[in-house]
């Protein structure tokens, strides 16, 4: 089911996507040659117990999973595209890293997720990271009140295939609010004016995910959790957390 969100809730909302921002960037600020993946989440973890907030990531077991996620972010590293876990891996210069964070705040949810390079960037890797990035700017600018979700997913979708991209299959946006992850379901690719219609109180986290190597098929590590381009092609994920209003999109996951 889904549902619509009153002013006061996405203004609730909003108080924890301020939290998801700046427990990203306190992980980004820590990022550097030789600092574990760990440390990263260290930095976010001492966000959200300083905001008041609770992590949905600690804990979150979905269905395909086979253990319970470890901590409050997701790092995934050059190959991985998404759900990588910190761990005591040190960060090389030149790597690409991919954040996703989430905070719970008085009973309402955010969820963003930020792509960075450490140290000497590959060119290749900037273009990645700014394809991304116009791809999520693509798809917020077509949530507006008369639209579809389809119309969303062709938004980006479109921007990921003119930069040569792949975009995991199965993996995309969703309703936001109370949870984590609520319907609907927001696929990276579909055809305009189709899917639920897009209404004012409408929460959604959009995420596209581009996976250079142009493939959409994807390899889970042992972990069972960490998702990699099935040919060794770099990823980057950028997400933000959405309403739909009669004014236009919100992003309420901004600092």
């Amino acid at each position: 089911m889904v549902e619509i969100k009153t002013d006061t809730a996405l203004e609730a909302m909003r108080e924890a996507g301020r939290v998801v921002a700046h427990a990203l960037a306190a992980a980004r600020a820590a990022a550097a040659v030789g600092v574990r993946l760990r440390e990263l989440d260290e930095a976010a973890r001492a966000v959200l117990a300083e905001a008041g907030a609770r992590s949905p990531f600690l804990g979150y077991q979905p269905s395909f999973a086979p253990r319970p996620f470890p901590a409050v972010i997701c790092t995934s590293v050059n190959d991985a595209v998404s759900h990588g876990i910190p761990d005591d891996h040190p960060l090389c210069d030149g790597d690409l890293v991919s954040v996703d964070c989430g905070a719970e705040l008085d009973g309402w949810t955010g969820d963003a997720a930020i792509s960075f390079t450490v140290g000497t960037p590959r060119p290749a890797d900037l273009e990645l990271i700014a394809a991304t990035q116009e791809a999520l700017d693509a798809g917020i600018a077509a949530a507006t009140v008369g639209h579809r979700i389809g119309d969303i997913s062709h938004a980006i979708g479109t921007v990921a295939r003119k930069a040569g991209c792949g975009m995991p299959a199965d993996f995309g946006g969703h309703g936001i609010g109370r949870r984590m992850h609520e319907d609907p379901h927001v696929p990276n690719r579909g055809r305009p004016g189709r899917g639920f219609p897009l209404r004012h109180g409408l929460a959604l986290a959009l995420e596209p995910m581009l996976m250079a190597g142009g493939r959409d098929d994807y390899c889970t590590d042992p972990d069972g959790w960490t998702l990699r381009t099935i040919d060794g092609s770099r990823a980057a994920h950028i997400e933000h957390t959405i309403a739909i209003t009669e004014d236009g999109p919100r992003i309420l996951t901004l600092p």
